[in-house]
């Protein structure tokens, strides 16, 4: 029986058969302006023409929406050499996902596809059974932070024993859809006019964009004559006429007059400067280092030195240079005198997740699909420990747990550093009437009932 893994980003989908590479899929319907081509998911490398894309994203804010997008997506990536009535899945969900949300990914996984046996888990959780934090002898570290910063939110989450300690997750309510709408602003007003150039300016984000350790001084030599200013970049917009992606331009590259340039100067820190300062456009939450900061002090006082010396990055804002200098440097002044502050970072951390599953025996844990067409999703809250009312992302309550909630008193509200709780009860609220929604239309399009 194969073990198939999916960690569904609303980004990127990493899935594979268990011990296999791992493929990486837009998680969008994506529409192409030039050729009126429309791609779903896998199919957008078959794209040429990355001008003027339009995204229709199965997710919005963290949780998943659009269900006719997320199931054409997902009908793409089952193989027909694949059987899912004879195979178990591993699915990650997104943090304090909503129960009616996930009773919808339950069905999908059962009724839709078939699943012989499913388990369902937060990317964090499955990060302390990886190799992330190399401990000499190999086991799994007793207490650890995992910083996920991704696509919608940043989330720091303390992991005790392998259970994520719920009642102290904090959420910044900023992610890498954030920082290329900003970025697309910037280039906006002071360049060229990118508001429709998404998938091109997430390029220049990820290609020109660093984390400044010292953002007076990079401004100051911003300031600078071009000639002595080692931070400006030249990106060269695609050219379709010759069938050339955008790239930086590098010291031997011949200048065109056709090219068309976009200059990177601040731009370049400024941006990924909002995850450790919000406030810097107008977001009234504290930066990443105050939250984990704040983490570790609503922790157990006699384990809070384990925590600080075991914190792992992972999500694809973290790939930015110098964000483990950076975060490094903000948090050992917070940190006790007598505590060492240790960051772990991965050399792929959009794959942590993916490659500490591989490490994981999920199927002997998982709720088989005999368990759930006799109790429906009921059989998911009887194996995994509710966490409340308003958010469980539930988990074994045996030894094999990847989820579960140290803190019964936790309330959802919790989960964000933002003061704007009535706007985050207002999204809630706009999730739970997208998934009954779904209910009353569910996609067919691939011939399955």
């Amino acid at each position: 029986m194969h073990n198939i893994i999916i960690d569904n980003g609303a980004h990127t989908i990493k899935v594979g058969i268990q011990k296999g590479l791992p493929r990486l899929v837009p998680n969008a319907v994506i529409r192409s302006k030039g050729d009126k081509s429309t791609y779903f998911g896998h199919e957008f490398e078959r794209c040429e023409d990355y001008s003027s894309l339009h995204y229709r994203l199965p997710f919005e804010k963290g949780y998943i929406v659009d269900w006719d997008a997320q199931k054409a997506i997902w009908d793409g990536l089952f193989s027909t050499e694949i059987d899912t009535t004879q195979a178990s899945l591993l699915l990650t969900e997104p943090y304090f996902n909503l129960p009616n949300i996930q009773d919808v990914y339950d069905q999908f996984v059962f009724e839709e596809y078939e699943f012989q046996s499913y388990y369902r888990c937060t990317p964090a959780s499955l990060v302390p059974r990886g190799t992330l934090f190399s401990l000499p002898d190999h086991s799994d570290p007793e207490c650890c932070i995992v910083i996920d910063s991704g696509f919608s939110f940043t989330h720091v989450i303390p992991i005790m024993e392998n259970k994520v300690v719920w009642g102290a997750v904090k959420r910044v309510d900023v992610g890498g859809k954030l920082l290329t709408n900003h970025l697309k602003e910037l280039v906006s007003y002071r360049q060229w006019n990118m508001m429709d150039e998404t998938f091109i300016v997430n390029d220049v984000k990820e290609q020109c964009c660093f984390v400044s350790e010292n953002f007076k001084r990079d401004l100051e030599t911003c300031r600078m004559n071009p000639t002595q200013n080692s931070i400006v970049q030249e990106y060269i917009l695609p050219d379709l006429s010759r069938n050339q992606k955008g790239r930086v331009r590098g010291s031997d590259d011949i200048r065109l007059d056709a090219d068309q340039v976009l200059v990177m100067n601040n731009e370049r820190f400024a941006v990924p400067e909002i995850i450790f300062r919000p406030d810097d456009i107008g977001l009234d939450q504290m930066g990443l280092a105050s939250a984990v900061a704040h983490v570790i002090t609503l922790l157990p006082e006699d384990l809070q030195g384990l925590f600080w010396a075991n914190i792992g990055l992972i999500g694809g804002n973290t790939k930015f240079p110098g964000f483990r200098a950076r975060l490094l440097q903000e948090l050992q002044p917070l940190a006790p005198m007598d505590c060492e502050v240790v960051i772990y970072e991965s050399d792929d951390p959009v794959l942590e997740p993916y490659r500490s599953a591989l490490h994981f025996n999920f199927a002997r844990h998982a709720v088989t699909r005999a368990e759930y067409q006799e109790l429906g999703s009921e059989a998911f809250r009887r194996r995994f420990k509710s966490m409340g009312s308003r958010a469980s992302p539930g988990a074994s309550t045996d030894d094999g747990a990847a989820d579960t909630d140290m803190n019964t008193e936790h309330d959802r509200k919790s989960a964000s550093t933002t003061v704007g709780r009535g706007k985050k009860m207002a999204d809630e609220r706009g999730a739970a009437a997208g998934v009954k929604q779904w209910r009353t239309t569910i996609p067919n399009l691939n011939g399955r009932r």
